[in-house]
């Protein structure tokens, strides 16, 4: 469901926030995201490339998303949790409770990007665009995904679909998000990415991750995905392809955030389509 919303502008305090308007390029190439010059270290793009995209794929395809190692390091997770109070650096922002969505608030990042989260979902859409178009050809649909995210956006934009999407959510205790699907337009790419930012057990207990599957003429059935700090869990924005007695069925899925029991969670949404 298309959860928009205008928020008003305020000030930017943080390095992070500073250094991204200052016109630093919005995607890492090199040094790690949030390290400071001539600190070496792993780029996001590397980190992606390290892990076992063939089980990835097995993952979506038998259980309907799949989980990372932490994608994040510590300090890049506390810079983006720190970055939520700089309200210029986002285009607007949803109080949960007010829509009925849940108990919470979050947050859609305004253009440019954080240069740590242009390089996830430059990086990540790469990786999952292949996955996307086998799906898609499973399930008979026409739309064919190009192979770079500028690509795909320049596709969203000629549908009206220009305003970012990537987000920060932030639950404190009692907070929880419905179910629901991030549809913003008539273009969805299918598959996005959460990655939680705050450390389980430490900052928080609860808000674990829900998944629905709707399947037919059949119970529905869900997951509970509970992530450590850095780690991320990409999962269908809408449907997938799942295989049954009669052949592939289109699954259609929803998610959420169960209620947080104690202290603060905030988490970092992907989503690679932009919003009408």
């Amino acid at each position: 469901m298309p959860r928009e919303s205008p928020s008003a502008g305020g000030s930017v305090g943080s390095p992070l926030a500073n250094s991204w308007r200052s016109g630093a390029p919005p995607v890492d190439a090199g040094a790690a995201p949030g390290k400071g010059p001539g600190i070496a270290g792993p780029s996001i793009k590397d980190r992606l490339a390290r892990l076992d995209w063939a089980e990835i794929e097995r993952s979506l395809d038998e259980r309907g998303y799949a989980t990372t190692p932490p994608l994040l390091e510590p300090g890049e997770c506390a810079e983006l949790i720190d970055l939520f109070a700089e309200e210029r650096c986002f285009r607007s922002r949803i109080d949960m409770a007010r829509h009925r969505f849940g108990l919470g608030e979050y947050k859609y990042f305004a253009e440019p990007l954080p240069r740590t989260v242009a390089a996830l979902r430059v990086h990540a859409y790469r990786r999952l665009a292949p996955i996307a178009n086998r799906w898609a050809e499973r399930l008979g649909l026409p739309e064919r995904y190009p192979r770079d995210l500028g690509d795909y956006l320049a596709r969203c934009a000629g549908s009206g679909q220009t305003r970012p999407t990537p987000l920060l959510l932030h639950y404190a205790a009692g907070g929880y998000n419905c179910l629901h699907q991030d549809l913003y337009g008539a273009l969805s790419f299918p598959l996005q990415l959460t990655c939680v930012l705050s450390q389980r057990g430490t900052d928080y207990t609860g808000g674990e991750i829900l998944l629905v599957e709707q399947r037919p003429r059949a119970q529905s059935r869900g997951e509970v995905i509970a992530l450590d700090r850095g780690e991320a869990v990409i999962f269908p924005n809408r449907y997938r392809p799942s295989s049954g007695p009669r052949g592939i069925h289109r699954a259609t899925l929803r998610h959420g955030v169960s209620r947080v029991r104690s202290g603060q969670r905030t988490s970092l949404g992907i989503i690679f389509h932009n919003a009408e």
